[in-house]
């Protein structure tokens, strides 16, 4: 149950316990289809703002191994976790189109020696 504030073209853009003085006063129950839409519409939109963080947050790990490779000297990731690096990107940019998008507990995991590296 929220009031909501609606754009120009009407659709909510905002949500609120407590009525808004010339904003938002339209009062919506909690199971309003439009309501509903809204969370699920705002659900989407934070875990795209996850997944663009954390592609965010590894794409330096991919430069530097390139970068490594262009220059022929030894390389801080193996091959091995080269490729699962490039795999977990991949996996971050498909996110949105999953069937399970956009349940959090559906994420791509990051390969656990991920968090061990250090720009």
């Amino acid at each position: 149950m929220s009031y909501v504030q609606r754009d120009e073209n009407g659709r909510i853009f905002g949500l609120y316990a407590n009525r808004q003085e010339g904003f938002a006063e339209e009062w919506l129950d909690a199971d309003d289809p439009e309501l509903i839409a809204f969370g699920g519409e705002q659900l989407a939109v934070t875990e795209r703002a996850w997944r663009d963080t954390a592609l965010a947050a590894v794409v330096w790990l991919r430069d530097r191994h390139r970068d490594q490779q262009d220059l022929g000297g030894s390389t801080t990731l193996t091959a091995e976790q080269f490729q699962e690096l490039l795999l977990y990107m991949q996996a971050l940019r498909d996110w949105p189109q999953s069937e399970q998008f956009p349940e959090a507990e559906h994420r791509p995991v990051a390969p656990p020696w991920i968090a061990e590296q250090h720009p």
